[in-house]
């Protein structure tokens, strides 16, 4: 074979793959987000990447932060955000501008005027490119080369690029080997996708945990959860949200231990969320979980109104600490307690969200107001109703000056029970590198009132804390591991003692459907009370995701 037919036979091959390559793309961005994570803090997730984090926990209103910052490289919060699978070696290794290849190509591309597919027109600066990135630059390259070749052109140094552009070819064998492969298989899953979808607009998932515990003064539990939920977007700009969920009512040693008395700081506390297993105590009929309507009026706003809407869905978000499904089982970890007041938060209320992104720059303005009891018409205004006992409006700004580094300042305004209650927080997350993680929360503020669901009448300047780090691949690949240790209620004038939390978890991601998690869990002086002593407890959280 002459070289000509040699370059034309491979010019072929890679314009067929450079074209699977934008439809590989365009593809991934609706229907396979979930192959890209990463650990790494960063303006926002991508929409893609929030679909694919819906199958462990929905949180849909990253998936409107996210496009704020379409400009941003894509990461991806939260299947877990500490989930991050790698699809081939090849993608482990970029190809930088340092490389020989990289120097070679970008000669190549100048010289002949080719696009390389940036929209405006670059080679993509000094940046690292991927190599399905290169891949699709070379393939271009060598279209523009067989023009040449057949109109007789340069014959002198056609020749002389020629033996570069088989050297290329020859060292990204691989990756342009597995780029096809690929698109095979994109091929059979966009077939099978068409054939069973649920609904052109809707997209339905389901979530079941079920979960074996044991721990200190406490029988052997089986725990469940289910949810279904129903993810709607009319025009691509919009998101409804509809969730199902039930459980078995099912019961740890922690919440045992909180419920003897008054329960103050357990999963249903009436003071605040220090609880135990965040999947406990479900009950057993279906209910309404979440009902919310998302839309952009502005570029740069998301605003969301709904009928049962959650302040952990809106605010106090943490890479490392923020899903029970994937990291932390125990609900003092999930959220700041003083931020995310649990009488809202467990059952949810009526409300709305805004979010505020100026220019998707490195600041995010997020404010909500939830009432818990928004369909009691009661004729006291100051119970029940829109604007009446029990409520929490909220306030953060975030702030990420480096893709390794947010930091989230909080304010919450509520009245719950009687109670007025104003909190200010800090959630702050830090990369030690692609792995590893440390994160903060902390939180201070005053409760005062007559507490009418303990009928106690409150004066308290509390204040909480919690810190951890949080690691993937750790040991194994896949997997998502964590260890926090913090105090969700610290006064003098509640309680005997303070109530100290301490978990530890590896997460074991076993297909795509299903992970199983072993955590360990200390609890001293549950429910601020000294004469509870030290509740240990185990967990193995099974989770299967469909």
């Amino acid at each position: 074979m002459s070289v000509k037919q040699c370059l034309r036979q491979r010019i072929y091959v890679l314009k067929v793959l450079a074209g699977g390559l934008a439809s590989w793309s365009f593809f991934s961005q609706i229907c396979l987000a979930s192959l890209a994570n990463s650990l790494l803090p960063q303006k926002q997730l991508s929409p893609a990447a929030e679909i694919g984090a819906w199958k462990a926990e929905l949180s849909p209103h990253s998936y409107f932060e996210s496009s704020l910052a379409a400009n941003e490289p894509v990461n991806v919060d939260m299947d877990s955000d500490l989930r991050n699978k790698q699809t081939s070696v090849a993608e482990l290794s970029d190809v930088k501008p340092t490389d020989w290849a990289y120097q070679a190509l970008r000669s190549l591309i100048e010289r002949y005027g080719v696009i390389s597919g940036y929209p405006d027109g670059t080679f993509g600066g000094n940046r690292p490119l991927s190599r399905y990135e290169f891949a699709a630059a070379l393939a271009a390259t060598l279209e523009q080369v067989e023009g040449l070749i057949t109109n007789g052109e340069g014959d002198r140094y056609i020749q002389e690029d020629a033996i570069v552009l088989r050297r290329l070819q020859t060292d990204y064998k691989l990756a342009l080997e597995d780029l096809q492969q690929r698109l095979n298989r994109i091929d059979r899953r966009t077939i099978e996708l068409n054939a069973n979808q649920f609904s052109p607009t809707t997209k339905l998932q389901g979530q079941q945990i079920i979960a074996l515990s044991d721990g200190s003064d406490a029988n052997k539990t089986v725990i469940s959860r289910s949810r279904l939920t129903l993810s709607t977007s009319f025009n691509q700009q919009d998101l409804l949200v509809t969730q199902l969920e039930s459980g078995n009512n099912g019961g740890d040693a922690t919440g045992l231990a909180q419920q003897e008395q008054r329960n103050l700081l357990g999963v249903a506390g009436f003071i605040a969320n220090g609880g135990g297993l965040d999947y406990a105590e479900v009950e057993s009929s279906v209910k309404l979980r979440r009902l919310y309507y998302t839309f952009r009026p502005w570029q740069d706003v998301a605003l969301t109104v709904g009928a049962k809407m959650l302040p952990r869905d809106f605010i106090d978000r943490n890479r490392y600490a923020n899903n029970e499904a994937i990291d932390f089982s125990s609900s003092f970890f999930l959220n700041n307690p003083l931020i995310v007041q649990n009488q809202i938060d467990r059952n949810g209320g009526a409300g709305a969200a805004i979010l505020w992104n100026p220019s998707g720059g490195k600041v995010t303005l997020r404010s909500l107001y939830i009432a818990a009891d928004a369909n009691q018409p009661n004729a006291d205004t100051t119970e029940g109703g829109l604007f009446g006992d029990r409520y929490q409006a909220s306030v953060e700004v975030e702030y990420l000056p480096s893709d390794k580094i947010a930091l989230r300042l909080q304010y919450t305004n509520a009245l719950i029970n009687n109670t007025d209650i104003n909190v200010f927080g800090i959630n702050a997350e830090y990369a030690l590198n692609r792995n590893t993680g440390i994160f903060g929360r902390f939180g201070f503020g005053s409760y005062n009132g007559f507490n009418t669901a303990i009928n106690e009448n409150l004066d308290l300047h509390p204040f909480s804390w919690a810190i951890g780090l949080g690691s993937r691949n750790f040991m194994l690949p896949g997997t998502v591991a964590g260890i926090a240790v913090g105090q969700p209620f610290v006064s003098d004038n509640l309680g005997s003692a303070t109530q100290t939390n301490f978990e530890a978890f590896y997460n074991l991601q076993l297909s795509d459907n299903l992970s199983i998690t072993p955590a360990f869990s200390l609890v001293t002086n549950p429910d601020n009370d000294s004469s509870k002593g030290t509740i240990w407890q185990s967990t193995l959280r099974s989770v299967f995701s469909f």
